[in-house]
């Protein structure tokens, strides 16, 4: 069978299954979470023998250390996957709600009722966890989904599907609500891109080249999950021991991940006094530094920044530094280099703070607060599906109720237009 032929039939499989995984009730889409939870515990060396083979080849690939870690599956990983899933089996079901319900004045009866989108593709980078947390979400909210993970997380995908798709057999239901792309041909992203009448929404998480690969090749509506290229502007006001602390959790209790900063602003009236120290921090926690000339006065012995690193998402243990004249000029910076994904304000000014919330718009924006927290589970959605930078019907972290939309219904007793 060709790649061609062989997407298709996996979509035509999934798009039947879809058909039923919306009509479960919540209290058997619950269930499943839960036993597909239990399953992930009780086979969690079969998922770890499963991911050294990945982690052997990303070695041997010689991956950035931070790529690898977002690779490692280990006993709290697992734990945490299953935890993910019981999280989102204990919110509250999206599907079947009823809002905006009124009466015309012919007596009929118009509100909106929440539907699952169908079936939802989800092509994806790196980190394995991905695949439950998605496989989760996509289930709850009553559709099914079309797994396609990377090349380098290959094992690690395939084990974690098969046992999913177990706790759905055991169930009753179709496997194939859940499918687990076994090939790693980017003929098939190709393939399933291209399939407009059987899969309802493609969800694209990585880099910026699988962005825009998926972006440029897709007849399906696409939410991008663009890079995160995030930002801390340190204000005038700020008080220097929380905008260190905050500063150093995102960028290095987890560089390679999209919430962690990768550009860091500073007023010029603190920069004589906060440069010095924050580099200092920095650096003691294995940070490269690289900064505008007027940080560099302040730090002569920094990288110098280059354009192409204000826009740059580093994924490591880099972070460039730039002073500003104001809250202006940090707009500016942001709307011009950001990615729309996260940024920080560091202020004891309210005024500025309410300025920075109202004018910058990205898809989550914070005051005194880490861009670690730019996560779903955080914000209070359960696992998320990935977080949005594409403002058309979701922005932001996307939880459940993102995975579905309304459709109009209308209760009568008879009405016919006149």
């Amino acid at each position: 069978m060709s790649i061609s032929d062989e997407m298709r039939q996996l979509a035509e499989e999934a798009k039947k299954a879809g058909r039923i995984m919306a009509s479960l009730s919540s209290g058997i889409k619950n269930d499943l979470l839960n036993q597909m939870a239990s399953a992930l515990e009780s086979q969690s060396q079969e998922l770890i023998d499963a991911n050294e083979n990945d982690l052997v080849a990303a070695r041997q690939r010689e991956l950035a250390p931070a790529m690898v870690d977002r690779l490692v599956l280990n006993e709290e990983r697992i734990q945490s996957m299953a935890d993910g899933l019981r999280e989102v089996a204990a919110l509250p079901d999206p599907v079947g709600e009823i809002t905006g319900m009124s009466k015309r004045p012919n007596g009929i009866q118009v509100g909106r009722m929440r539907i699952p989108l169908g079936v939802i593709g989800i092509v994806y980078e790196s980190r394995p966890n991905v695949t439950a947390d998605a496989a989760g979400l996509c289930l709850k909210s009553g559709n099914a989904v079309i797994l396609r993970g990377g090349s380098e997380a290959i094992h690690s995908n395939r084990a974690i599907g098969a046992i999913l798709k177990q706790a759905l057999t055991a169930m009753g239901l179709p496997a194939a609500a859940l499918q687990v792309v076994d090939t790693t041909d980017r003929s098939a992203v190709l393939e399933l891109l291209k399939l407009e009448e059987l899969i309802d929404l493609i969800i694209p998480r990585g880099g910026e080249g699988l962005i825009r690969f998926v972006s440029e090749n897709s007849r399906i509506p696409v939410i991008k999950h663009y890079k995160g290229v995030c930002h801390t502007f340190v204000d005038a006001s700020a008080d220097f021991d929380m905008a260190e602390k905050i500063c150093i959790n995102e960028k290095v209790q987890r560089p390679g991940v999209c919430n962690a900063l990768e550009t860091l602003l500073i007023h010029k009236d603190i920069a004589e006094t906060f440069v010095p120290r924050i580099v200092a921090a920095l650096r003691d926690n294995g940070v490269e530094v690289r900064g505008c000339t007027v940080t560099r006065e302040f730090a002569p012995d920094i990288k110098a920044a280059t354009e192409e690193d204000w826009g740059a998402e580093f994924l490591e243990l880099i972070l460039a530094v730039k002073v500003v004249d104001d809250l202006d000029e940090a707009a500016d910076h942001i709307n011009r280099y950001g990615s729309l994904h996260t940024e920080t304000i560091v202020t004891r000014d309210y005024a500025n703070s309410q300025r920075f919330l109202r004018e910058i718009n990205s898809s989550v924006v914070m005051v005194n607060a880490s861009s670690r927290f730019s996560d779903g589970n955080q914000l209070g959605l359960g696992a998320e599906i990935g977080i949005s930078t594409t403002k058309l019907h979701s922005f932001g972290p996307m939880g459940l109720e993102d995975l579905t939309t309304r459709k109009f219904i209308v209760l009568g007793d008879g009405q016919i237009r006149q």
